[in-house]
């Protein structure tokens, strides 16, 4: 992409970590942002005080 971006699927091993995370945010997108991080192995920035109660790997901007 001209942007520098690449879009990343969603994978089994996320679907498999998304299932393992408690309950700390309703939104489905938001629980599957968090997982994909953890499997890829890279930090999520939000702007979502709920989203980084997720901890490690998770970081308030």
């Amino acid at each position: 992409m001209r942007n520098g971006y690449a879009e990343v699927p969603i994978e089994g091993g996320a679907a498999e970590v998304v299932q393992s995370l408690p309950a700390i945010h309703g939104d489905p997108f938001d629980r599957m942002l968090v997982a994909q991080a953890r499997v890829l192995g890279v930090p999520l920035w939000t702007c979502d005080a709920k989203v980084s109660e997720y901890g490690p790997g998770v970081r308030l901007i």
